[in-house]
């Protein structure tokens, strides 16, 4: 991982975020790199043999191409949001539009760039009009996020928005009623059994986009990720 970067007010301004003075932590010993690249191979073979092929729901019918995830094959943190939108689509990347945009200074503002972050979805593919995934669809989709996270094996997991956060929770509860706390989730999908990592829900940036308000509460739950992963 490279250094971490300096806080930046103008960053903190435009999430509309402040944050409490203190010294930056050293910097976390550099993970093998034998490692790291075994890991970017199973995603490449998961991805092409599986995923851009893939026939499980209609959606292989609209879309223009699967958007597999993109980032660190050997990430701490891993972002998930729900679906692909519009752009991307057309490009094959998560999170690139106007919601990826401020997603990017997100993470920035958490000491960390895209490339140190690993960033994916439920659906690798675009529902008709950006609507929200359906049951049958996240079904079909969500055993090839498992198989991410069991590979990239992160310590910690950002839900963007309540369709992530409720099927990676198994819980129908509200976003505003997860978010703020640490919950279990089990690659395995099935609670207790296997290893657990830690997730925080949170609000994903399109809905931040259309209520800059909500900003405040989204800064306080990616502190406590940084907390946790020792980044402030």
């Amino acid at each position: 991982m490279p250094p971490l970067r300096q806080r930046d007010p103008a960053v903190q301004s435009k999430l509309g975020i402040s944050e409490r003075p203190g010294a930056l932590p050293a910097p976390r010993p550099a993970r093998s790199k034998e490692a790291a690249a075994a890991k970017a191979e199973q995603l490449r073979v998961l991805d092409e043999t599986r995923v851009k092929g893939c026939v499980q729901c209609s959606l292989c019918k609209t879309r223009t191409q699967t958007v597999f995830g993109q980032g660190n094959p050997d990430a701490r943190l891993v972002f998930v949001g729900e679906a692909p939108g519009f752009e991307e689509d057309k490009q094959g990347l998560a999170f690139i539009g106007p919601a990826g945009q401020l997603l990017s200074r997100m993470i920035v503002a958490m000491h960390l760039t895209r490339d140190d972050v690993f960033i994916c979805n439920i659906l690798k593919c675009r529902p008709p009009n950006n609507r929200d995934p359906s049951a049958d669809e996240i079904l079909s989709c969500s055993p090839y996020l498992m198989e991410q996270l069991a590979i990239i094996g992160p310590e910690v997991l950002v839900t963007l928005g309540a369709p992530a956060s409720k099927t990676l929770l198994n819980t129908t509860a509200s976003i505003g009623k997860l978010r703020g706390r640490f919950h279990d989730c089990y690659p395995s999908g099935i609670a207790g059994q296997g290893p657990s990592i830690p997730l925080m829900p949170t609000y994903h940036p399109a809905y931040l986009l259309r209520s800059p308000g909500e900003k405040r509460k989204t800064w306080e739950d990616l502190q406590l990720v940084m907390d946790r992963l020792g980044l402030r």
